[in-house]
């Protein structure tokens, strides 16, 4: 996909309703978890930037929704995605268009990258 937007409204435009919808609620959720979050595009996804450092990725693709929180994220949670099934690898994780996004999760995982963020600079 040739980036051709230059922020999460454009980008979430390029898919069909149901994905923009989703889309929206992981953004939510995310921007929940701290005040501080700035909203940029990376790599040609909508990504979160705390403390002017990269925090999380995520992007859309044709049958999941792709979220990167590093591979130390990944890593520290990898049990969760054995057990609900969801495909990963080093650096991310695949919640598929047809179940419901694991809100619970991804607070979990911001949490997890904003404490990393912290725990860096102390």
């Amino acid at each position: 996909m040739k980036n051709t937007f230059t922020n999460f409204e454009e980008y979430f435009l390029l898919f069909p309703e149901e994905v923009q919808v989703k889309l929206e609620l992981l953004r939510k959720t995310i921007h929940a978890q701290n005040a501080d979050l700035e909203e940029y595009i990376g790599y040609q996804m909508p990504a979160f930037r705390y403390k002017k450092k990269p925090l999380v990725y995520f992007a859309a693709y044709k049958n999941h929704i792709g979220f990167y929180p590093a591979s130390d994220g990944i890593k520290y949670f990898e049990k969760d995605f054995i057990e609900r099934k969801y495909k990963f690898s080093k650096g991310a994780v695949q919640f598929p268009l047809n179940e419901d996004l694991p809100l619970d999760l991804v607070e979990r995982m911001v949490k997890f990258r904003l404490d990393e963020a912290e725990n860096k600079e102390s």
